[in-house]
């Protein structure tokens, strides 16, 4: 098994900007699990299936093929071949991917790719479940949250600056609504694994929040070699 560092939290918390910038120090393999989901997200949308829907979800499944390839240091998304990174990133595509995130064929077939990329390379993991679920026995495990009005502040200016029309009040509503979905699904739902470590970005920049998960990456490594 590689190196294996799982980061967890809810939406907007930060992860995947955190573990992009700990995978190239580390010189790790970053893998985002939750633009995975939102490419299966984005076949049903555009095949016109209601994510509601649990049967006719789990009947598309066969029919999607989802991989990651890599152009540099930059993950790039695969839907069936074609490369759909720069279209997964909207709101509608991201609560969708939310809502078929809770049924056990999405899981299933998501969740096998990632064990297997995980048990090849060192990789960092961000995403709902990777320290409860995905990698249970992952050296460094962390729990990123923040306060939503702080997780709702962020992507409103994530997406001004991209020049998205947007509603503060809706976002912080949206995101309020996500964290209801993930932490109350049936299947893997968000929670902080016994040995994860909780931080609270809240009132820490992203500098700050990169070196205490490198110290503790540091700590795991020399507890390693120390025991041989």
């Amino acid at each position: 098994m590689g190196r294996n560092v799982a980061i967890d939290g809810p939406a907007g918390a930060g992860k995947s900007t955190i573990a992009k910038r700990l995978a190239e120090k580390l010189g790790y393999i970053y893998v985002d699990t939750g633009a995975m989901y939102r490419a299966m997200a984005l076949y049903v949308m555009t095949h016109g299936i209601d994510a509601a829907n649990e049967e006719k979800v789990a009947e598309a499944c066969g029919d999607i093929r989802v991989e990651l390839a890599y152009e540099g240091k930059e993950q790039q998304i695969l839907l069936n071949g074609e490369n759909v990174t720069g279209r997964i990133r909207t709101e509608e595509v991201g609560n969708t991917a939310s809502a078929i995130s809770v049924y056990g064929c999405v899981r299933t077939k998501l969740v096998a790719l990632q064990k297997e990329l995980a048990a090849k390379t060192d990789v960092i993991m961000d995403g709902r479940d990777i320290g409860t679920c995905v990698l249970p026995d992952a050296q460094v495990k962390v729990y990123l949250t923040a306060s939503v009005e702080t997780r709702a502040q962020r992507r409103f200016k994530e997406l001004r600056e991209k020049n998205v029309d947007c509603d503060l009040e809706e976002i912080r509503r949206d995101i309020a609504e996500r964290d209801e979905r993930d932490m109350n699904r049936k299947i893997s739902p968000l929670r902080q694994a016994k040995d994860a470590h909780l931080l609270d970005s809240s009132d820490m920049t992203i500098d700050e929040v990169v070196a205490a998960i490198m110290a503790l990456c540091e700590s795991a490594e020399q507890t390693k070699e120390k025991n041989g």
